[in-house]
């Protein structure tokens, strides 16, 4: 085979030829991955501890998982909210479940980005108010109102108008919160762990005061738990660690264990505003994306993954302060460390020998979203990986 052929037949280049080319991608090309591995075409072994940007919440190839999918594909592919399904209802019951005790009702989309889409229209509706609060740092999509509440967002936003007024609080910042959360604000949108932002975990005496704020004004409380949800911080969502119920909750990422899907839960009180034809998706609550759901929730019950998860977090803390990494932040699965050295350096020297993770909007803070599925010798790896190759600065 010539060398034009063997380069038409790399993935990267028939990519780069064939599509929008927004995406900076890393130089491998996986062909299958099992547990917390993926191997790629030229023979390597590369442990993921990036998970696909938090999704591989069970990893790769789990028995569990790939069973639901493959019976439901058998018996019903799809079928769309013009009828009622069971497992629909199925995942449904699974989510109430594990979900904050005020939240009993779901409504299914396919994205975080849609999810937070429906979460904001829904709260503008609720309250019939015109302006929304966010976090400083915090992201929330890529779509018309998930953009509006992202900070940062216009120097990619693109829509020639935002759809409703915006104001960002300083993260952390009690005093700012109490001033700005008054009788004008249909919703406050927060992300427990801002994991974009190098997964800052917010202090619970803030999130406190975001709920009993939004609570006194009757604005509606979103918790964005697209990344921070599903288990990956030790609760199978990261406002449990903190004993606050929000009005509604947005998921996805890790919710159908690597199947597109997305969900906002949100109160009884909140679901009793929006009837027929009010909300509406072709796709979200499929029977795939829904058995993908029932079994990702059960399956982190069933083999108590949440504590797995707490005692690689612990690991993590105790072995990994070592080399370029100075402190560690963040909950769970969802770790921000922080660099003495640009992080993409860090990156790009653990990938060198076979340990994918991930950076972030802070240039000194890598990223750790990896299954929830990790083994302690995978974190001894890691600690050993990060003393030989990154001593610390002098």
């Amino acid at each position: 085979m010539s060398t034009i052929d063997e380069e038409m037949q790399d993935p990267r280049i028939r990519e780069a030829a064939l599509t929008v080319p927004v995406y900076g991608q890393l130089p491998f090309v996986p062909e299958r991955a099992s547990g917390c591995d993926i191997f790629t075409r030229d023979g390597r072994r590369i442990l993921d501890l990036y998970g696909g940007h938090a999704v591989a919440a069970l990893g790769y190839g789990h028995p569990r998982l790939v069973q639901a999918i493959q019976e439901q594909s058998s018996k019903l592919l799809f079928q769309s909210n013009a009828v009622a399904l069971d497992i629909r209802a199925d995942a449904a019951e699974q989510l109430i479940r594990v979900a904050p005790r005020a939240l009993e009702r779901v409504f299914f989309v396919n994205s975080g980005a849609e999810a937070n889409e429906n979460a904001l229209r829904m709260a503008l509706k609720a309250t019939g108010r015109k302006k929304v609060l966010a976090i400083t740092r915090g992201f929330h999509g890529r779509t018309a109102a998930a953009a509006t509440v992202t900070w940062n967002a216009d120097k990619w936003y693109g829509f020639p108008n935002k759809p409703f007024e915006v104001d960002f609080i300083p993260r952390d910042d009690i005093a700012a919160a109490k001033a700005m959360i008054d009788d004008s604000i249909a919703a406050v949108i927060f992300e427990p762990v801002q994991g974009v932002a190098g997964a800052y975990d917010l202090a619970t005496e803030f999130i406190e005061t975001l709920r009993s704020e939004t609570s006194k004004h009757g604005a509606i409380l979103i918790a964005d738990e697209v990344q921070s949800g599903m288990g990956r911080c030790g609760h199978f969502f990261a406002v449990q660690a903190h004993g606050i119920d929000p009005d509604i909750i947005t998921s996805a990422k890790a919710l159908g264990g690597g199947i597109p899907c997305g969900a906002v839960l949100c109160t009884r009180e909140v679901a009793a505003l929006f009837g027929t034809g009010a909300l509406g998706t072709t796709f979200g609550g499929g029977p795939i994306a829904a058995a993908a759901i029932a079994a990702t929730v059960q399956a982190i019950s069933d083999e108590h993954l949440l504590s797995n998860v707490r005692e690689r977090e612990a690991q993590i803390r105790e072995q990994c302060v070592t080399g370029p990494v100075t402190r560690i932040q963040g909950m769970g699965l969802l770790l921000g460390l922080v660099c003495d050295r640009p992080a993409v350096e860090v990156r790009d020297a653990l990938l060198e020998h076979d340990i994918l993770t991930g950076t972030s909007s802070d240039p000194n803070v890598l990223r750790i979203l990896a299954p929830l599925v990790l083994q302690a010798k995978h974190v001894d790896l890691l600690s050993q990986t990060l003393a030989v190759i990154m001593p610390t600065m002098n």
